[in-house]
């Protein structure tokens, strides 16, 4: 399963991890590319002007897990881990979920599970 939670932008024909700056956006790639500048292991990025990008939105990974909407952060070994994203207090409780910060509540989920697991772009 690939979790996505971040900007992508499509630029030439390809998807790519994104970050705007202005007038410019940031591409990145985990491997090296022409054009692409090293900026860290498996980290690689190319500056190219906003412009020239075809489609740019924020992509999340969503599901519903015991009946309620979580968004996904990550997986690790058959496990998700997700964020309630209802907004209700007493539910996030009932579910037995963490207290990540304020109004913000977590848990691990065991895949099989979950439901529901689609992205979402805005």
């Amino acid at each position: 399963m690939n979790v996505r939670h971040g900007f992508y932008a499509r630029w030439r024909g390809a998807e790519y991890e994104a970050s705007p700056d202005g007038p410019r956006m940031r591409l990145y790639l985990e491997r090296p590319a022409d054009g692409f500048t090293p900026v860290a292991p498996d980290r690689h990025v190319r500056v190219v002007p906003a412009a020239e990008v075809d489609e740019f939105a924020y992509v999340s990974t969503r599901c519903t897990w015991r009946g309620e909407p979580f968004v996904v952060l990550g997986e690790h070994d058959g496990w998700l881990r997700v964020e309630y994203v209802g907004g209700k207090a007493p539910v996030a409780e009932r579910l037995g979920l963490e207290m990540f910060d304020r109004g913000v509540y977590q848990a691990w989920a065991p895949r099989a599970e979950v439901e529901d697991v689609r992205e979402e772009a805005v």
